[in-house]
């Protein structure tokens, strides 16, 4: 959540307007930046502004581009653009990269989505549809992966 909001504020952002924007507590954001900046993806330093890192930029990007994908698939099925974003926000966590590249590519890749413009990833629009077998082993392993942090 943090990540896409940075990356879908004009310029860096302050600890107090992400708290504010989240409703938390500002020692929660500035625990979550900590971490996000130890994985490269953000720099902040304490009581100063917040930026995403190149790094950082392009994953908030994938984000923003996952959520507003599967918003527009939820509106086919009858939602409203607000209850499709709403949704979306609920579950995206759970849909890997792999599902998201599949999603686009199956509308056409389409350009915008019911909360903004779609980017699209060179992987996903560059994938030669015949390579459904790849797809489908790395999604097995997704779900063996995901079974195993379950048990």
């Amino acid at each position: 959540m943090y990540m896409k909001f940075i990356y879908e504020s004009p310029d860096t952002t302050k600890t107090t307007e992400i708290a504010t924007h989240f409703d938390v507590d500002p020692s929660t954001v500035t625990k979550t930046l900590v971490e996000l900046k130890s994985m490269g993806l953000l720099s902040h330093e304490p009581y100063k502004a917040t930026g995403l890192t190149e790094k950082g930029a392009a994953y908030a990007e994938y984000l923003v581009r996952r959520h507003r994908i599967l918003g527009l698939v939820l509106t086919h099925y009858g939602l409203t653009p607000k209850e499709a974003c709403q949704e979306a926000a609920r579950f995206e966590n759970s849909v890997s990269k792999i599902v998201i590249d599949s999603m686009c590519r199956s509308m056409g890749h389409p350009m915008m989505g019911v909360c903004g413009k779609i980017s699209h990833d060179p992987c996903c629009c560059n994938e030669p549809e015949n390579n459904h077998d790849k797809r489908e082993h790395d999604l097995q392993e997704d779900s063996a992966k995901s079974l195993n942090n379950l048990v």
